[in-house]
């Protein structure tokens, strides 16, 4: 692709690097934005530098926050006994989305995939089985993607947890093996976690 501007192939060029972006739609893009008002090039810039700077992450679900503690861990309305966890910060928003779970969140920051040279080590497990060592979790649902690297985090996490007897579940299968957990309708979704199953059922599935 040749470019008549180096400001322009540097503009493409980073936005390119964003997920799902080819070189094309980053063109677009990059185009839209010289259309529009400096003002509001402006404002996006300083909400994506805001973003990095100042983002938090709540110190016991290490779900993206604003301040210390996140607004769902801060409610006296949650269930503080029953703790689902998640990949990240997409899954919680597709569950909060359905409005039938009431409980806390643990977000994983991802799945462990050797191949991608994600271990256990790089994810928030270890925070998650001091919370259940603690006694202060009764109930701990896996809601994780039913893809192979969700299925062995939950198998892995559910191996950390064993001694402590914790009851743990599964969502049921009605989100489709392979899929992604943000991609499924609210009302699948909202279904899955209310019919959860023992999570040793699951593995027999």
């Amino acid at each position: 692709m040749d470019f008549s501007s180096k400001l322009l192939e540097n503009a493409v060029d980073q936005v390119s690097q964003l997920p799902g972006i080819g070189k094309r739609t980053a063109l677009r893009l990059v185009l839209h934005l010289l259309r529009q008002p400096k003002e509001q090039s402006a404002d996006l810039a300083q909400a994506i530098l805001n973003l990095r700077m100042e983002v938090r992450y709540c110190k016991s679900c290490h779900n993206i926050s604003d301040t210390e503690l996140c607004e769902i861990c801060a409610s006296p309305k949650r269930n503080k006994e029953t703790v689902c966890v998640v990949e990240d910060i997409r899954d919680v928003m597709a569950i909060e989305n359905t409005g039938q779970y009431t409980g806390l969140y643990h977000v994983l920051g991802g799945k462990i995939s050797p191949m991608d040279g994600v271990g256990p080590q790089e994810l928030t497990i270890g925070s998650l089985v001091d919370k259940v060592k603690a006694g202060e979790v009764q109930e701990v649902i896996f809601a994780l993607s039913s893809t192979m690297e969700g299925d062995t985090t939950n198998f892995y996490i559910y191996k950390q947890l064993e001694p402590y007897q914790v009851k743990t579940s599964a969502i049921a299968r009605g989100i489709s093996v392979g899929d992604e957990l943000e991609y499924a309708d609210e009302v699948t979704l909202g279904r899955s976690i209310m019919n959860r199953v023992p999570f040793e059922s699951s593995l027999k599935g």
